[in-house]
């Protein structure tokens, strides 16, 4: 069992060409150290690495090449041994994994074995982009640290709560089931922290509230929780599905993809590249940066306009549906990059509904603040929220809770 004394966890995101890491103190949930290795593989890989120990200081980074995964982990762990958090420290007391997709059976974070290994491999067909990459990251840990516990924190665990009648698709039940197609939901890590970091905001435990969080990036999704408990989510089998995002056209007619084979005599694998990377706003209009589109907007350009304007109806879309799935609904919280720092976005979402009890105060909306806040006005009767994310520490305090011998975890 990992000694008291061990209280740090290591947060690993392994991509395809790419690891972000940070290492914290379950203690007090402070960061040590931080940093981005990308372009694995290519001519001039890049480690930004930013110790925070002590007040941080200045980020070192490099730039040289870096051929895989098992390079680059091991460039990251002699950055942490210059500032005395090498992974050889009897503190470090376990390594976090995000992994993309947990399908049906992963609910809860996991001690990672030999049996996880092969179930989230089994789950690459309906994650090719992600799960491969984050069991390359799993793997190389696992070389360099055998002895410790590495643990799985599934994107899709937080929606495994969803009711059958919000997770399955209206398809043949038996070709669904043999092929795993139904609605997992991504983002969970997101969904989770904010719903739960809004309800403390309102001084309620999570049990009592009912929130829609709008986790709006480049990646988009939006999540209905009922009592801190998912019960539908926007994103589905991929996440293709859902909101209007950077370069994904989230919902479309499935008939699109026949008539673009048929018509357009295009080939799946054109389409899947069209629907993920050449769709959303940068689709729309040539951008996929908020702040590039509001200042064409500024301008008066018409085509940034109507991909504002098409991104916030899909947004007006989903709080009306996830306000009828819910019933009654305390806040509204948008976060990630746009939802935290576009106040134009936050301020058309919610025009309109004021029947609805949604309405922002146009001076708080407008401050920038790094701090959970609430921009709605006191007579709101739901509360419209800015709750800034934090994936890392969720995945880092579900692992800690994992692997922390008993004392700890219920002191």
């Amino acid at each position: 069992m990992t000694p008291v004394a061990a209280s740090r966890v290591l947060v690993l995101n392994s991509g395809s060409s790419s690891v972000k890491y940070q290492l914290l103190d379950m203690r007090d949930g402070s960061r040590l150290a931080a940093g981005l290795v990308e372009r694995i593989g290519e001519e001039t890989s890049r480690l930004k690495h930013t110790p925070l120990l002590g007040g941080g200081s200045e980020a070192r980074e490099q730039n040289r090449p870096i051929a895989d995964h098992e390079e680059a982990l091991k460039a990251v762990a002699a950055e942490l041994a210059q500032d005395g958090l090498g992974l050889d420290s009897p503190e470090l007391a376990a390594i976090g994994h995000r992994v993309v997709h947990g399908g049906k059976f992963f609910t809860q974070p996991t001690v990672i074995d030999d049996a996880v290994l092969k179930e989230v491999e089994r789950l690459i067909p309906v994650a090719p982009l992600h799960n491969p990459a984050n069991l390359t990251g799993i793997r190389t840990a696992m070389t360099l640290r055998p002895d410790l516990p590495q643990v799985a924190v599934f994107d899709t665990a937080f929606h495994t709560t969803m009711p059958e009648s919000a997770s399955r698709y209206a398809i043949d039940v038996k070709t669904a089931d043999e092929h795993r197609v139904q609605r997992y939901g991504f983002h969970g890590t997101s969904h989770a922290y904010v719903s739960r970091k809004t309800a403390e905001l309102l001084g309620r435990a999570p049990e009592e509230v009912n929130v829609i969080v709008l986790h709006l990036g480049n990646g988009a999704s939006a999540s209905a929780v009922r009592g801190g408990v998912c019960v539908d989510t926007s994103m589905g089998l991929t996440p293709l599905e859902g909101l209007v995002m950077g370069t994904r056209s989230g919902d479309v007619d499935p008939a699109v993809i026949f008539h673009l084979m048929r018509v357009g005599n295009m080939s799946a694998d054109e389409i899947d590249v069209l629907l993920n990377k050449k769709s959303g706003l940068i689709g729309l209009c040539g951008d996929n940066d908020m702040r590039e589109i509001r200042r064409r907007i500024d301008e008066g350009d018409q085509e940034a306009q109507l991909a504002f304007d098409i991104y916030v109806h899909r947004l007006k879309k989903y709080i009306g549906a996830y306000y009828a799935v819910l019933g009654r609904v305390d806040a509204l919280a948008f976060t990630a990059g746009v939802g935290e720092n576009a106040a134009p976005v936050r301020e058309a979402a919610v025009a309109g509904l004021e029947e609805l009890g949604l309405t922002v105060d146009g001076e708080l909306n407008s401050v920038r603040s790094d701090e959970a806040r609430i921009i709605s006005p006191e007579y709101a009767r739901v509360a419209v929220a800015v709750v800034p994310t934090d994936e890392e520490l969720e995945i880092a305090q579900q692992t800690y809770a994992l692997v922390a011998p008993p004392e700890v975890r219920n002191a």
